[in-house]
């Protein structure tokens, strides 16, 4: 996405501003937001968000979504409605210009280290604890058998029940149809309407770690499931 690197040189003096206070942060997320409605507008992609139930302002989320494309980040900012913290990868810290983002406000983890992974989650934590929603891609990276999920991690699950914060499965049905899986800022897109299913928050309250693998699997079939209904539609 080519206007990917032309918009963000355009709104980066204003994202520099924004991230450098902390109690800016708000404001550099509405910034993202509306950058990132631009971002779609341009290629043509338009989007069309189905919420299972209402969200919470006053309540503090684990979202976890499927990973097909870099589009996921993108609209992200548009079908999650309140403030939130991303859980990115490691080579992010390498993007020229758009590891800004990365620098405080959202969390980096380096997924082939079991330390660097759990420094991340303790980071993660930290941000739930005051009081801020966390997005992650339990599949650790793009899966390159889309619409096919790739095996989830533990990671997001653990963190919904340490913390005993509802968790949010996310569907997004066809992005990897509308942005290629090619190297950061490398795949080319096409218009067309990006399907999200915002689906209804599964509580943790009184789970343990003996119940992870059974959250994780919950969360794994919602999502499967979604995207096999609408795959079968179109097949």
């Amino acid at each position: 996405m080519f206007n990917f690197g032309i918009t963000l040189i355009i709104f980066y003096p204003i994202f520099a501003l924004l991230l450098s206070r902390k109690e800016w942060f708000p404001k550099a997320f509405i910034g993202m937001k509306i950058w990132a409605r631009v971002i779609l507008y341009i290629p043509g992609i338009r989007f069309k968000v189905h919420y299972e139930s209402k969200l919470s302002p006053n309540k503090t989320y684990v979202y976890v979504s499927n990973h097909s494309s870099y589009l996921d980040i993108v609209l992200s900012y548009c079908a999650i409605p309140f403030y939130f913290v991303f859980m990115g990868k490691q080579e992010l810290r390498k993007a020229p210009l758009f590891n800004i983002f990365f620098k405080e406000m959202n969390i980096l983890v380096d997924r082939k280290s079991k330390i660097g992974s759990h420094r991340a989650l303790e980071e993660a934590a930290k941000k739930i604890d005051e009081g801020h929603s966390v997005v992650l891609f339990p599949e650790g990276t793009i899966s390159r058998e889309a619409p096919k999920l790739r095996a989830f991690k533990n990671g997001a699950f653990k963190l919904a029940i340490d913390k005993q914060v509802p968790i949010v499965p996310i569907s997004f049905i066809n992005n990897w149809k509308l942005l290629q899986d090619r190297p950061f800022l490398q795949g080319l897109s096409r218009p067309g309407l990006a399907l999200v299913e915002v689906h209804r928050p599964i509580s943790t309250k009184g789970l343990t770690l003996d119940d992870l693998l059974t959250l994780k699997a919950q969360v794994e079939n919602v999502i499967e499931n979604s995207l096999n209904k609408h795959h079968q539609k179109t097949n």
